[in-house]
């Protein structure tokens, strides 16, 4: 028969520690070490951070632009949670810090957009604040339109996602606050659609204009930008500081079930009100976990 656990944790195996706490999750084991002396070893464990590290954490290091130094996998698992460069620098990866998973940008450079390579349209300018060479500047167009996409089998399997346009504004940035933005996520059959506006504090004064019935089913906003729906304003997205410096807009969401090969599809879009718009500076898109 066994002998009943007393409570001194001093008695009990550090590998058996290590064990139980490779089966939390960072945040969780973190927070142990407060517990005993042992716990505190145990948390220091390779045995407990290479739990925590993506199964195809030696791939992501092959793909880093530089070396990445480390001298325990607890301390590669912290440094991951700091962006790297990946794939010659089209890409940044980072760990979500409190639950290990994985996440992506997308560089400018790696997105299409439409009149992207036309200088008279767009410019590539490089940015002191950015991980990447190049960032995309929106001189003038009436047409805007950015897509891009990634492989699932890169991210972190049984994890619902959310994909970012990361972007700034000029002072004097024009057209991007009506009509609207459109955004979607596309994975498979599934698509994530939605009403976005990058510039919502800058809407333009409007005059609301009612067609006389029977030929009125709804009020016609006009202003000096088109036309456009008054509940699209309403109903849009807002973007959100990051600590980085820049902004973020929430483009939709999507289930990565397995992580079976297949590609996710992202959409920014404004082509229908004609107008022309400038002063957007487009970092990437980057998809990291639904919180």
């Amino acid at each position: 028969m066994g002998t009943e656990f007393d409570g001194d944790f001093s008695k009990v195996p550090e590998a058996c520690i290590s064990h139980v706490l490779s089966l939390t999750s960072p945040r969780d084991s973190c927070r142990s070490a407060a517990v005993s002396a042992s716990f505190r070893s145990a948390v220091d464990s390779d045995t407990v951070w290479e739990r925590f590290l993506p199964e195809d954490y030696e791939e992501i290091l092959d793909r880093a632009a530089e070396t990445v130094e480390f001298g325990s996998k607890r301390d590669l698992y912290f440094r991951l949670c700091d962006p790297i460069l990946v794939d010659g620098g089209k890409m940044s990866f980072h760990l979500e810090k409190s639950s290990g998973a994985k996440c992506y940008m997308i560089s400018a450079r790696e997105l299409g957009i439409v009149w992207g390579d036309t200088p008279h349209y767009w410019k590539w300018i490089s940015a002191a604040d950015t991980r990447f060479a190049e960032v995309a500047y929106l001189l003038n167009v009436c047409w805007l339109e950015i897509h891009g996409k990634v492989e699932t089998r890169i991210l972190s399997p049984k994890t619902n996602y959310v994909a970012y346009l990361v972007f700034k504004l000029d002072p004097y940035s024009r057209g991007l606050s009506f009509p609207v933005q459109e955004s979607s996520v596309k994975f498979g059959a599934y698509e994530s659609k939605h009403c976005v506006c990058v510039q919502p504090n800058r809407a333009p004064r409007r005059r609301v204009r009612r067609m006389p019935r029977p030929f009125a089913r709804r009020a016609v906003v006009w202003g000096p930008e088109g036309e456009g729906s008054s509940e699209d304003l309403r109903e849009s997205r807002v973007p959100s500081s990051r600590s980085d410096g820049w902004m973020e807009i929430e483009m939709g969401e999507f289930f990565n079930d397995g992580g079976d090969d297949g590609e996710v599809d992202f959409r920014f879009l404004e082509v229908k009100g004609g107008n022309w718009k400038s002063g957007l500076t487009v970092l990437g898109i980057e998809v990291r976990p639904k919180k």
